[in-house]
């Protein structure tokens, strides 16, 4: 069990596939955030609505409620959060997807991504959202 202090970052990974979310998590916690896992955009809106997040990793595509989806409730519930989600998929041909990524500008993954792109972009987006 974390131990989660006043000043530790926070973040939400909502991720359908267990290995890729074990990496998440890892990577994230190796960058000195306590993390929680979201199966789906579902339950992470739950938690989302439960605990102040620092950042969001939300894949996609994920079952009940998508990563399009699951932005749109950071948007409207957490506004000044929605530039602290970065979106991973392994779909970057879908014309929907194209438009929503071209739309938002979030940082974003393509699958499959090393631990180290992922600490890449985590860091690229605390910096732009403290700008």
């Amino acid at each position: 069990m974390v131990v989660q202090n006043a000043s530790m970052k926070t973040a939400l990974v909502v991720e359908d596939q267990p290995v890729i979310a074990r990496v998440c998590a890892k990577t994230l916690r190796g960058e000195g955030f306590a993390v929680d896992l979201a199966v789906n955009g579902t339950v992470g809106c739950r938690m989302a609505n439960d605990k102040r997040y620092d950042l969001f990793v939300a894949d996609i595509r994920t079952p009940e409620m998508n990563g399009i989806s699951f932005y749109r409730h950071v948007e409207l519930a957490h506004p000044d959060l929605a530039h602290r989600v970065i979106f991973t998929t392994g779909d970057v041909l879908s014309s929907e997807i194209r438009a929503f990524l071209d739309e938002i500008k979030p940082g974003f993954l393509p699958k499959p991504f090393t631990p180290t792109q992922l600490r890449t972009v985590v860091r690229q987006t605390l910096q732009w959202g403290a700008a």
